[in-house]
């Protein structure tokens, strides 16, 4: 057969089939530009795919300005990838396309959730600031980008109703007033937003202590753990009669709560790297969103991603700004000063809120462990127990049950051990269905001595729950606190109320 025949046949550059690969050597190198160009093809389609992907969830996307204020100062550019950032995440009321009794498509509505998101620029740790809705702050003059109108200032205006000043520009320039900050970004979301990340995420794992039924928000949940998902998890997202004493400050322990355990989920699964995962997530919450101009670029969110991808869950931390009851109106809120202060200056400094603040060295140069002359220090001895008058009451005549529900059989009486070496002889042992997190239960008359048990075992603020029903305190033990004589997962540090990603909390 002639080289030409050999050709037509399908064998070129010498390839001949059938011959024991007598002439493979020779034709390796073809058969290398083909498999190239096979990997070209498919990275060219990749490449389209994500292009186009990219585009369409660009449309998805709408804008509005960043900051209303008639007297916003200018700000530059912040590079998502190095600097700190902060972005203020908002929920808005507006019930459009919630049904036939709906509100119109260009109804504003009014900011339902507030939350401040700084990440921090060494990318070690995220702080989320809740703000409450019933929040009196000052309000600053705002342009309507759509009417051209100017609202007028106030001295005290409700936070949430600065949405309706001409949108969350408003919102952004009130925050940015009362904190010192000059907030980077805004993302601004409305119900449907909730309903398709929770189905997107395939539900969020949530914990009541008892059993819910509110008529109002339609959440319905049995005590103990569920997964939410869609109308359910925006249920639980929005109940305001559900949970602590029906104010807004249950409702936001309720949503960091939530956020917590979507961030353990999502940590968990790998999802930040899952680009197939990430985008049907992007493509549910890109529909329900509207950003500022500066965020509009999809690339730019998913530098976002890459960043909180890197965050251990137990630096991400979600707190409610302090505030106090206003004296005209107990229904109203204000700003504890001092606190809010100290956490605002945090957050200008970009400091991480879950550390405490570092007292400065008495001497740089002499090592923790020895004195200036280099001579070892001697091991402290362990602290002895207090005595009834540095508590201030006689542990043994406090009822305390240690209710085991961490699934370890042993568990409640090693705890009890530790009670009792500490005095609370009346200390008991009871088992109970398994539950995750820790708590301490606190009945009336026994608010004094809570802080007290709460030290002792390591639980944060956001552990120590009141509870009408309990007679004394009542510690009970979730599957978060299995060993050891305190709780690892730790919480925010100071007294600023809130958790951290790596708590599990229950709502009461």
């Amino acid at each position: 057969m002639s080289e030409s025949g050999g050709e037509r046949n399908g064998s070129p550059d010498g390839i001949r089939l059938g011959t024991g690969g007598r002439h493979l050597g020779k034709g390796r190198p073809r058969v290398l530009q083909i498999v190239a160009i096979s990997l070209v093809a498919v990275l060219v389609g990749a490449i389209a795919f994500v292009a186009l992907s990219v585009v369409r969830l660009q449309g998805n996307v709408a804008t509005e300005p960043l900051n209303l204020s008639t007297d916003g100062e200018s700000q530059l550019p912040v590079d998502l990838s190095r600097d700190p950032v902060q972005i203020l995440i908002i929920g808005s009321d507006t019930r459009a396309g919630q049904g036939a009794d709906s509100e119109p498509e260009d109804v504003e509505g009014q900011a339902d959730v507030m939350m401040l998101m700084t990440m921090s620029a060494d990318r070690s740790n995220v702080t989320m600031v809740s703000f409450p809705r019933d929040l009196l702050v000052p309000l600053p003059a705002c342009e309507n980008p759509e009417t051209g109108a100017t609202s007028q200032p106030m001295a005290l205006g409700q936070l949430n109703s600065s949405l309706a000043n001409g949108g969350p520009g408003c919102t952004v320039a009130a925050i940015n007033e009362i904190t010192g900050l000059q907030i980077d970004h805004f993302m601004m979301a409305d119900f449907n937003a909730v309903t398709e990340l929770s189905k997107a995420v395939g539900g969020v794992e949530v914990c009541v202590n008892q059993a819910v039924d509110d008529e109002f928000s339609g959440l319905k949940l049995p005590a103990g753990t569920s997964e939410v998902e869609g109308e359910q998890a925006l249920a639980f997202l929005r109940t305001r009669h559900s949970f602590g004493t029906g104010g807004d400050e249950g409702r936001i322990r309720a949503q960091q709560a939530f956020l917590a355990s979507l961030a353990r989920k999502i940590k968990e699964e790998g999802t930040l790297s899952n680009i197939p995962r990430l985008y049907s997530i992007a493509e549910a919450v890109t529909q329900n969103l509207t950003v500022d101009d500066g965020l509009a670029e999809i690339p730019e969110l998913l530098k976002l991603a890459g960043r909180l991808q890197e965050v251990d869950l137990g630096n991400v931390a979600f707190v409610t700004v302090p505030v106090v009851p206003y004296e005209l109106d107990p229904n109203r809120l204000v700003l504890d000063e001092d606190k809010a202060d100290d956490l605002f200056a945090a957050l200008r400094a970009d400091r991480d809120i879950t550390k405490p603040v570092q007292e400065p060295s008495p001497s740089a140069s002499a090592s923790p462990e020895t004195d200036p002359s280099g001579t070892p220090e001697p091991t402290p001895e362990p602290e002895p127990t207090p005595t009834v008058e540095e508590l201030g009451f006689d542990p043994a005549l406090v009822p305390l049950t240690v209710l085991n529900a961490s699934g370890e059989s042993d568990r409640g009486q090693e705890l009890q051990e530790v009670l009792l070496a500490e005095g609370y002889v009346q200390a008991t042992v009871a088992d109970a269905d398994d539950r995750p997190a820790t708590q301490l239960f606190v009945g009336p008359g026994y608010e004094g001595i809570a802080p007290v048990i709460a030290e002792l075992f390591g639980l944060a603020d956001v552990q120590v729950i009141p509870s009408a029903t309990t007679v004394g305190l009542e510690l009970s033990v979730g599957s978060d606190f299995t060993e050891g004589e305190t709780i690892e997962a730790q919480g925010v540090a100071g007294d600023l109320s809130g958790q951290t990603a790596a708590q599990v909390t229950c709502q009461s």
